[in-house]
C-alpha cells in the first residue's frame, strides 16, 4: 500500500468533510449526485474560474448527442442541468485553485492543501480531474502575449464579441475548423491559416471550409504567423510568412489560435498513485487507486477496456460512491434503493412521495 507524508497540521482551521472531489466537470459533479444519494456531503475543487470542466472551457456552445435520453445538449445545458440535480445537495464548490499537497493522517483521513492555502481533512477523496489541467499550446512570436484575452485569444467564451470583426483564425484542428465556420457570416472577414494544406479536423468540415472559400465568404491562407504591427496599444496587422517565403500583411480586429490543449497531471501525479500513460490505474469494481480512500473516475482513470465518454465516468461515480460508504462505515450495510420508489431517497432529494391509486 503506497504511503504519503505525515505532517502536522493546525486542524482547527481546516475543512472537515466526509469527501472531497477534485475536478467539477460532469463526472465530478454527477459525484456529488451520487454520494448525495448516500448522505454524504461533498466539497468540490477545481483549477478553472468556473464549473463545467472540458464542456464549458473547451465547447460550452458545441452539440453533445451522446447523454442518455437527452438527444443533443450544449455543454454548457449538461452543466447547468447537472447543477440543478445536485442542488438538493447542497456542495460548497473551490474554485480557481488547485490541490497541491496531499497527506493521510493517522487515523487514516487525508489532509489535502490547495493552491490558495484552503485546507481540507477528508475521509474520501475522488479524482475527477479529466486528463488534468488544460493549458493552451500558444502561438511562439515575441511580444504577441501583451493582446492576450483582448485581441489574441485561445479560447472563445463569449461569441458575440467576435461579431462584425474581422477575425483571423489560426489552426488546423476541430476547434479551428468549427469556430471558422461558426463565424462565416457573422464576423466582418474571417481567414483561417495553417501551416500546411492538410487538416486533422472532420473531413465535412474541411470540405465545407473550401467550399466557402470558394464562394468568397471567407479566405484560407496556408503560412506562419511570424511577426506583429500595432497601432498604439492595439493588435492592427500580423506579418504571415508563405511556404514560398514572402511574408505580407494582414489587418485584422481578433486573432483567434487553436494549436489544442496541452493537459498538464499536475501535483496528482506527486501523491504516489499508480499512473499508466498519464492516468490513474483503479480497479473496476470500485474504481479504487492503489490509495484506500482515493477513487478516481472520469477521464484521469484507465482500466481494461477503458473508453473516454461522458456516459461511463457517470457509472464510474456510481459505483465509486457505494465503495466509498463502505470504506468508510464498513460495519453498516449499505442498502441499493431506487429514486423512483424510495421514501427515504425522496426525502434527501426533497421531492414528494408519489401515491399510486
Amino acid at each position: 500500500m503506497a504511503e504519503l507524508n505525515t505532517p502536522q497540521f493546525n486542524l482547527s482551521e481546516t475543512i472537515e468533510t466526509e469527501a472531497v472531489i477534485v475536478g467539477a466537470g460532469p463526472v465530478g459533479l454527477f459525484q456529488v449526485f451520487e454520494l448525495g444519494l448516500l448522505e454524504i456531503k461533498a466539497h468540490v475543487i477545481d483549477s478553472l474560474p468556473v464549473v463545467g470542466g472540458q464542456c464549458v472551457e473547451l465547447y460550452p456552445d458545441k452539440p453533445i448527442y451522446d447523454i442518455p435520453a437527452v438527444p443533443v445538449c450544449t455543454g454548457q445545458e449538461l452543466t447547468d442541468n447537472l447543477l440543478k440535480q445536485i442542488e438538493p445537495f447542497g456542495p460548497t464548490f473551490h474554485l480557481n485553485q488547485e490541490v497541491v499537497e496531499v497527506s493521510r493522517q493517522d487515523d487514516g483521513r487525508f489532509i489535502l492543501v490547495t493552491s490558495v492555502g484552503t485546507r481540507f481533512l477528508t475521509k474520501t477523496i475522488f479524482i475527477a480531474a479529466g486528463v488534468g489541467s488544460f493549458q493552451p499550446r500558444t502561438i511562439k512570436v515575441d511580444g504577441i502575449e501583451q493582446f492576450e484575452n483582448k485581441q489574441l485569444f485561445y479560447r472563445v467564451k463569449n461569441p458575440d464579441q467576435f461579431m462584425g470583426k474581422n477575425l483571423v483564425i489560426v489552426g488546423g484542428g476541430d476547434s479551428a475548423l468549427d469556430w471558422t465556420l461558426n463565424f462565416v457570416g457573422k464576423a466582418e472577414s474571417v481567414i483561417l491559416i495553417h501551416r500546411r494544406d492538410g487538416f486533422k479536423a472532420a473531413p465535412a468540415s474541411v470540405a465545407k471550409m473550401k467550399d466557402l472559400c470558394e464562394q468568397y465568404e471567407m479566405q484560407f491562407e496556408v503560412g506562419q504567423i511570424t511577426g506583429f504591427e500595432q497601432n498604439g496599444d492595439s493588435l492592427s496587422h500580423i506579418k504571415l510568412t508563405g511556404t514560398d517565403g514572402v511574408t505580407r500583411r494582414i489587418p485584422l480586429d481578433m486573432l483567434l489560435v487553436f494549436f489544442g490543449l496541452s493537459p498538464k497531471l499536475g501535483p496528482i501525479a506527486d501523491w504516489g498513485l499508480d499512473i499508466e500513460r498519464k492516468q490513474l490505474v483503479v480497479d473496476t469494481e470500485k474504481f479504487a487507486t492503489n490509495i484506500p480512500g482515493i477513487f478516481a473516475v472520469g477521464d484521469i482513470n484507465t482500466y481494461p477496456g477503458k473508453k473516454k465518454l461522458i456516459l461511463s465516468g457517470f457509472h464510474e461515480a456510481a459505483l465509486a460512491a457505494f465503495a466509498a460508504k463502505e470504506y468508510m462505515y464498513p460495519d453498516k450495510k449499505v442498502h441499493l434503493q431506487y429514486t423512483t420508489t424510495s421514501p427515504k431517497l425522496h426525502k434527501v432529494l426533497g421531492v414528494e412521495t408519489p401515491t399510486f391509486d
